[in-house]
């Protein structure tokens, strides 16, 4: 099974915005076990801006470009260095893959991102997928990482997408609310904007509203989709061993 993991800011994170290597290290121990059970994974991680925010003290002011990308360019260095290191526990090889929008347009670009995804998987490389924050400034941005993640499940045909975020899925109210139950299954065609919260994640630049309409997009593609919570012990081999008792909710395909 080729399965796509976006791991959000929100769960890559502590509240006070320092990387959270504990959890990192969890995430990586659950996506090689997905491995030694024969599954290739694609991982779309975010982090690197907030890598880089606590690297560097900046005593002047940066608008918000140059602020991403300052941060990300220190920041990806960091990330990808820690993922480096814990794959290899596992020994497990990764590759880094910095793409932007206008790689998904259909076209040679298209083409030979694609393909170098392939040829990795096919040799046994974990693709690590970030948007190039470098480069990538307003109109040319991704909305968030969830519909970069959209796309690459799209592009490398995957037969499972899972967006990791810090709450179980979508709630009938807001996740806080005693009364509010979680929406555990989402049948093509329906429609549950009503429930979705718009407010974005404290680290992030997605929120729920963004998950739901990544989903429903890759959703129609034939592709089935997980929204769960990241920070949960072993959420990704729970999902796979018993998914009938983990909280998330699944856009059927």
């Amino acid at each position: 099974m080729r399965i796509v993991i976006k791991v959000g800011s929100n769960v890559l994170t502590r509240s006070d915005g320092h990387l959270d290597i504990t959890r990192m290290s969890a995430i990586i121990d659950q996506i090689a076990w997905l491995n030694s059970q024969g599954n290739e994974v694609i991982l779309v991680s975010s982090g690197a801006v907030a890598c880089g925010r606590r690297e560097l003290k900046v005593n002047h002011d940066l608008d918000t470009v140059e602020q991403r990308q300052l941060f990300s360019a220190l920041g990806q260095v960091k990330l990808i260095g820690l993922y480096y290191d814990l794959f290899r526990e596992h020994h497990l090889h990764i590759g880094q893959i910095l793409t932007m929008k206008e790689n998904f347009i259909p076209g040679e670009q298209y083409e030979n991102q694609k393909a170098c995804m392939t040829v990795m998987l096919e040799n046994g490389v974990i693709p690590i997928v970030n948007e190039n924050d470098t480069v990538s400034v307003t109109e040319l941005m991704f909305t968030d990482n969830d519909e970069l993640s959209g796309l690459i499940a799209q592009m490398m045909q995957a037969d499972m997408l899972i967006l990791l975020s810090n709450i179980d899925g979508i709630f009938t109210g807001h996740p806080d609310d005693p009364q509010s139950k979680i929406i555990p299954t989402v049948a093509p065609g329906i429609d549950l904007s009503e429930y979705i919260q718009t407010e974005k994640s404290a680290f992030g630049r997605g929120g729920m509203h963004s998950k739901y309409t990544t989903a429903t997009r890759v959703q129609q593609s034939g592709i089935k989709v997980i929204i769960a919570n990241g920070k949960r012990e072993n959420i990704l081999i729970d999902l796979i061993t018993q998914q009938d008792s983990t909280p998330h909710t699944v856009f059927l395909n």
